[in-house]
């Protein structure tokens, strides 16, 4: 199960779909070994880049079953989990759960008005899942502002194990809640940072213990996290520097997904860049900055390990 020291880059990994939408349980096994072979310390499904709410619950459970024997105990599985009611909430989780997951991630639901609802939200969201819990803070994506000290209330848990910080601007809050761990008012969370790995090496810095993105690249995750925990922070600012035009152009809001298939198919690593309607569509343009990219970074990586 996953418990409040777990560390290293967690994979969010996209739901590979056939061009006719059906679940490609084949291309799931492919990008199960890939994030594996990359050095990734976990994995993430169900996310928000995992196109949840367009699959069906015998889908979901279909992909995590899928997911977690293909895994078979090598790294733990964390299983998205948010749902705009608790019954489906805990359909999944349970189910979930059953088959093997180490761990749920849930984010406060849209539309909550007031601290207390938050925290109230969440309690009763812990006691629907009763296992090792990561709260997502996204307030881009749930208009829901969670501030250091209501994480904190939050924390007293022992079921919340790990923070998804994808707030942004964060990096003061994580710093505030590493600060307040330090002076005795919170217990220690794992924390992961998101938001595309646009701060990697940042977050790292405040006291981060890993990643949690789906950035198509996941081995550069795990060499920045292992040259920082290293001390070595300009080389990890090196490699990652070289990386940040295509993590700008993936976390593009709307189309991100489509490119980070796009990129993930051209690696071999899944068969087809299939997004479930309604869903972007890349434009060829689009797809033609992306391949220059891709050329682009394969280049510089072969000088920087020159």
């Amino acid at each position: 199960m996953l418990d409040r020291s777990a560390k290293g880059v967690f994979v969010i990994a996209p739901t590979p779909f056939l061009p006719d939408g059906a679940l490609d349980l084949a291309s799931t096994d492919r990008m199960t070994d890939a994030f594996i072979a990359a050095g990734a310390s976990g994995m993430t499904i169900l996310g928000v880049m995992g196109e949840a709410p367009k699959l069906t619950e015998a889908e979901s459970l279909t992909f995590v079953d899928r997911v977690l024997k293909r895994t078979a105990g090598r790294i733990p599985v964390v299983v998205g989990a948010s749902a705009p009611g608790f019954a489906q909430m805990k359909a999944i989780a349970r189910g979930s759960l059953d088959l093997g997951a180490a761990g749920i991630m849930v984010s406060p639901t849209p539309g909550l008005k007031g601290d207390e609802a938050v925290i109230t939200y969440i309690a009763q969201a812990m006691d629907v899942v009763d296992a090792p819990f990561v709260l997502q803070d996204y307030p881009q994506l749930t208009g829901i502002t969670m501030t250091a000290p209501m994480i904190a209330r939050m924390a007293a848990d022992p079921r919340m194990v790990m923070l998804k910080a994808e707030d942004w601007p964060g990096l003061d809050k994580l710093t505030a809640i590493r600060r307040m761990e330090a002076e005795g008012k919170m217990p220690r969370v794992a924390i992961l940072g998101g938001v595309g790995g646009q701060f990697l090496p940042e977050e790292l810095a405040r006291g981060a213990d890993g990643i949690m993105t789906g950035y198509a690249y996941p081995e550069m995750l795990v060499k920045v996290c292992a040259l920082m925990a290293a001390g070595q922070r300009d080389a990890a600012q090196d490699l990652f520097d070289t990386h940040l035009p295509l993590i700008r152009t993936e976390v593009q809001p709307g189309l991100g997904l489509a490119i980070r298939k796009y990129v993930l198919k051209k690696r071999g690593i899944i068969a087809h860049d299939t997004l479930r309607a309604p869903g972007p569509k890349m434009s060829k343009e689009t797809a033609g900055e992306v391949d220059y990219l891709m050329a682009r970074l394969e280049r510089r990586e072969r000088l920087l390990a020159a």
